[in-house]
């Protein structure tokens, strides 16, 4: 282990990787926020495009490029005690984000009201990161392939891998064989794999950094076991929270999974990179102090989430009238009938503009119909 960096370039290390982590988390929430807008874009117009072949949409992936690359340039430069926690700036900026482009017309009072939480959430955030940044760990080493190697035989990092292992296949077993779909242990399974990315993800980004510096890691046999465990690790950890999207609200997978994650981030940094091994009580308990207000104020935030109403209506035809009618949980609702009624899309939450079909609503009179079904009998009895 370097002590020398430790000791004199750790704290800009530290600051170069705590811009990075917030300046990519900062992006991938705009990317984010300008993709969705383009799908909401497309399906409010008569564009036949697909989203891939538009601007919009090119724009938010080159910012998700940047914004991951930046965070992937971070671990190298800081602990995992530091990035881990700043996913909070992600879900600080897709709320801030969402809050301008809601546009709502209330009154300030009623909007105070309903959203106070939010706001609180926002400064429990910010205050939270103030302080695990400004009281985080100042351990820093270069991560040379020998260093990675003494770090993996090492007993605390065997015996927690062991423990992870344990623990992972206990939590698959329930919930691949006791249908166990419950949303902690969904979870836990990914925070188990984000824990095994964390690792290597550091291991790769700082091999990366001190080739490009000029000391050769990337022909040594840890980098490729460290790369191969990294994409692995990442798409088993994509293919859990696909699975808890479908099965639980988006919001409280947010905020847990930022709990969650966090927790083994810290925990993984400091059994395999030794990160607290240096630091005192005061700045062990303000480090934690401030990832406690990260999480509650993560949780304000996703919790103050305005849900939208489920509505699932189901059609059926008046026989009589020969118009549609909706029902809602045993009500009848019926359109709005200007010479027209959407068809196929009669719930429209994304804003977007249906294709509509003409209707005849001028109904043809009693006497007319009776007199045509009496005209069709005797051919039915002809036949």
């Amino acid at each position: 282990m370097d002590h020398n960096r430790a000791e004199g370039g750790s704290y800009t290390d530290n600051l170069i990787g705590t811009l990075l982590a917030i300046f990519g988390n900062v992006l991938v929430s705009i990317s984010l926020s300008i993709q969705k807008y383009n799908h909401l874009t497309l399906a409010g117009t008569k564009d036949q495009r697909a989203f891939y072949r538009t601007k919009t949409w090119w724009c938010g992936f080159v910012f998700t490029c940047l914004g991951e690359g930046a965070n992937f340039v971070s671990y190298a430069f800081a602990p995992l005690a530091l990035v881990a926690p700043l996913n909070a700036v992600s879900i600080l900026t897709s709320s801030i984000l969402g809050f301008i482009f809601l546009r709502e017309k209330t009154k300030p009072k009623d909007f105070a009201k309903q959203y106070w939480l939010t706001f609180l959430g926002y400064f429990l955030t910010i205050g939270g990161t103030y302080l695990f940044v400004a009281f985080g760990p100042n351990s820093h080493e270069k991560l040379k392939a020998e260093n990675i190697v003494k770090h993996i035989v090492g007993w605390p990092v065997l015996l927690y891998l062991l423990l992870g292992i344990i623990t992972f296949c206990l939590l698959l077993y329930f919930y691949k064989q006791r249908r166990a779909n419950y949303l902690v242990i969904i979870l836990l399974l990914v925070a188990l794999l984000g824990s095994v990315t964390v690792i290597t993800v550091k291991a790769v980004s700082g091999m990366l950094v001190l080739s490009i510096e000029g000391a050769m890691q990337l022909d040594s046999p840890i980098f490729s076991v460290m790369f191969v465990c990294m994409v692995a690790s990442v798409v088993f950890q994509a293919r859990f929270l696909s699975q808890a999207c479908k099965l639980h609200d988006s919001s409280q997978i947010a905020s847990v999974n930022y709990i969650l994650s966090t927790i083994f981030a810290v925990v993984a940094g400091a059994v395999f990179y030794w990160e607290f091994n240096n630091e005192d009580v005061l700045h062990i308990c303000m480090f934690l102090l401030g990832s406690a207000f990260c999480f509650l104020g993560v949780f304000l935030i996703t919790k103050s989430k305005k849900k939208n109403k489920t509505f699932e209506p189901y059609v059926t035809m008046d026989v009589a009238n020969g118009v549609p009618t909706i029902h809602e949980k045993g009500l009848v609702t019926q359109p709005d009938f200007n010479g027209s009624f959407s068809y196929g899309a009669l719930v429209n939450n994304d804003g977007a503009a249906p294709a509509t079909q003409p209707v005849n609503l001028q109904q043809p009179p009693a006497g007319s119909r009776s007199t045509d079904a009496s005209r069709g009998q005797p051919d039915l009895k002809k036949d």
